[in-house]
């Protein structure tokens, strides 16, 4: 079925795609505009949504990895083994994307993510430095298990992933938030990639629509990630919880609706 596409829906489009670009390169959580958006799409089924989200979404990641590269330098003795194991999570999470009920996991999740928000606000120096916790392959076999944990979150169910690796990169393994938000985009590439190496041969990716809402997403991105690096790890703490707050007003209400 040909989607039905006019020009306030594309415009409407390209600035979610823009607007999560932006979100994801600082902290995390751009689904919570650019899958929504994508879903009021007449004609797009919710697996059409999901996995051209994916395609989005990994050209954002994509840009925004690269200036947190040139920029800050993340170190890549973490991110390798961390997006390595956050791949094959990402492909196994979306194999079982339709065999799990979505409400198992939303009360738990909003449960993480209240006490995510209240450990932050909490600790008003967490995540200003960095002070590692592990070094050597400890720290490299944490970051892999990370990686395969939320890899599979992402693959299976993805709101609020970006979030989660930069809570668990701050609070686990001891970074700071910029450098944290930088690790965790070569990641999110990572679990992006895996969930469209399982989407893409069923033919679910709308490529026009995808690479439209992507070229935004790209935009932000770069944007996103340029303002993080120039402003540091106190504006990434308080866009991350404003967007933690956000992820928790969504998760709550739909808690709710299902009541």
């Amino acid at each position: 079925m040909p989607l039905d596409l006019d020009v306030s829906t594309i415009l409407l489009l390209v600035l979610a795609g823009f607007t999560a670009g932006w979100i994801d390169a600082v902290v995390g959580g751009g689904g919570l505009v650019q899958l929504p958006a994508l879903l009021l799409v007449p004609g797009i089924s919710p697996v059409q949504a999901l996995a051209t989200n994916k395609l989005a979404g990994i050209m954002g990641t994509s840009v925004s990895a690269v200036t947190y590269y040139r920029r800050v330098g993340p170190d890549l003795t973490t991110a390798g083994p961390m997006a390595a194991t956050a791949f094959v999570g990402a492909i196994g999470g979306a194999a079982l994307a339709s065999s799990i009920p979505e409400e198992l996991f939303t009360p738990i999740i909003l449960v993480v993510l209240v006490a995510v928000a209240a450990y932050t606000i909490a600790k008003p120096t967490l995540g200003a430095t960095s002070d590692l916790r592990w070094q050597g392959n400890g720290h490299r076999w944490i970051a892999a298990g990370i990686g395969l944990v939320i890899g599979a979150y992402d693959g299976l169910l993805g709101p609020g992933t970006g979030t989660f690796l930069v809570i668990s990169l701050v609070s686990v393994l001891g970074y700071a938030f910029l450098p944290a938000s930088a690790l965790a985009k070569i990641v999110n590439f990572a679990t992006n990639l895996g969930a469209l190496v399982f989407f893409v041969p069923y033919g679910a990716v709308l490529w026009g629509l995808g690479l439209v809402v992507g070229t935004a997403n790209l935009c932000g991105g770069y944007v996103g990630a340029r303002m993080a690096v120039a402003r540091g790890s106190g504006f990434v703490r308080v866009v991350f919880v404003v967007v933690v707050g956000a992820l928790i007003v969504r998760l709550g209400g739909e808690v709710v609706a299902g009541l």
